[in-house]
């Protein structure tokens, strides 16, 4: 198999884009990305579009051949592939494209991630979003996804001694994280009064645990390695790929404290790469609930299982601490435009992997890592990314 690099990324603002079409912001991340490599439209084998629920949030079904199509693509009869697994839909496409470039079956790809969700109501998008669980065992029974992750957090507070402060201790380093992100929809600081004062959703999580529903598009371009310094620079080079599944109903798991598709896509990642955890400096990791971003450390591998919220509100996790976990923002500060979300880790990445991530860069990274979820835990793709 061919070794694969990022030559080209690009994204949107995430938050409210009331002044912007679904079709619109994922022309945006995709032009932005096909710019930044340099490349020619004439020069693209493959298109791969992320991308959860767009028939029901915009009605608009067939996403691959619309995104083709306004991208002036369709002439040249380009294959265009929507890819769709929840809330990892953008890391899964990532993956379809990562392994078209290492097959030899394209040589240029462009994978792009979209989602539109604020064109419905609040209550509308939950509903849609909680899809994503067990239609059957859970949401027509009222299990949401608020409240699925409440009852992960409970346990891991009762088994682990996890305590309330440390899952806002999550929310208050991912929102400054995002108050130095100009892309991010929440740019502003927060401290852990304002966490633990907001309105209860689901106990013991609040407002401030949750991720936001949002508007916005990611994209990156694709090509073997051997090419890349014909575009870039700087080339980053995708040196692990994993993906793994587990039960789609949470109370059928063999531990809800354990997302095992997490452990088990990263080890295969890790064992691609050829590298461990300790060799890690970066890693945007998929916080829906604060809750989230303590199992996906533990299960990742950075902190023994039990430790994520003691490690979270010691700063280890911080910018400048042993690694530095959601350096973007996170789901929590950036956005969560379901399908974009794994491909914005993507560009986080690569961004900081090039040193020119800003006022958050992190010091010497040389290799990130993203992880992608889908559902609660029933879909994990995990990707590591080493600076060529």
């Amino acid at each position: 198999m061919r070794r694969v690099a990022v030559i080209g990324v690009g994204d949107t603002k995430f938050g409210e884009l009331w002044d912007a079409s679904f079709r619109d912001i994922g022309i945006r991340a995709g032009l932005a990305a096909v710019e930044d490599a340099k490349i020619s439209a004439e020069m693209i084998d493959a298109v791969f579009v992320g991308n959860m629920s767009a028939g029901r949030f915009i009605e608009q079904e067939h996403i691959g051949a619309l995104i083709a199509d306004y991208a002036g693509l369709a002439r040249d009869h380009i294959p265009a592939t929507r890819v769709e697994a929840a809330g990892a839909s953008g890391g899964l496409a990532l993956r379809q494209g990562f392994m078209a470039v290492a097959s030899g079956l394209h040589d240029i790809v462009v994978v792009g991630g979209a989602e539109k969700m604020m064109d419905v109501s609040d209550i509308a998008s939950s509903m849609i979003q909680s899809s994503a669980s067990d239609q059957e065992w859970e949401t027509e029974l009222g299990a949401t996804f608020a409240s699925l992750h409440a009852l992960i957090a409970r346990r891991h507070m009762h088994e682990y001694g996890t305590t309330r402060e440390q899952l806002a201790d999550v929310a208050v380093k991912n929102h400054k994280n995002g108050s130095l992100n100009p892309k991010a929809q929440f740019q502003r600081e927060i401290n852990r009064d304002v966490v633990l004062r907001s309105p209860l959703v689901a106990d013991p999580l609040r407002v401030f645990d949750c991720s936001p529903s949002s508007d916005g598009a990611a994209a990156v371009v694709l090509c073997p390695l051997d090419d890349a310094k014909k575009y870039v620079e700087t080339p980053v080079e995708i040196i692990g790929s994993g993906q793994a599944s587990d039960t789609l109903a949470l109370h059928h798991r063999r531990d809800i404290l354990t997302m095992d598709a997490t452990r088990i896509a990263a080890k295969k990642a890790f064992k691609r790469a050829g590298l461990e955890q300790k060799d890690v400096q970066l890693a945007e990791v998929h916080d829906n609930f604060t809750i989230s971003e303590i199992l996906a450390i533990e299960d990742l591998g950075f902190f023994k299982k039990g430790e994520g919220g003691k490690a979270t509100e010691d700063g280890r996790t911080a910018l400048d601490g042993e690694i530095a976990i959601n350096t973007s923002g996170g789901l929590k500060a950036r956005g969560d435009p379901i399908g974009a979300t794994g491909l914005a880790q993507a560009v986080e990445v690569v961004t900081q992997l090039r040193g020119v991530a800003g006022k958050r860069q992190v010091k010497d990274a040389s290799v990130g890592l993203t992880h992608n979820v889908g559902g609660t835990g029933a879909t994990v793709i995990v990707h590591i990314f080493r600076r060529s």
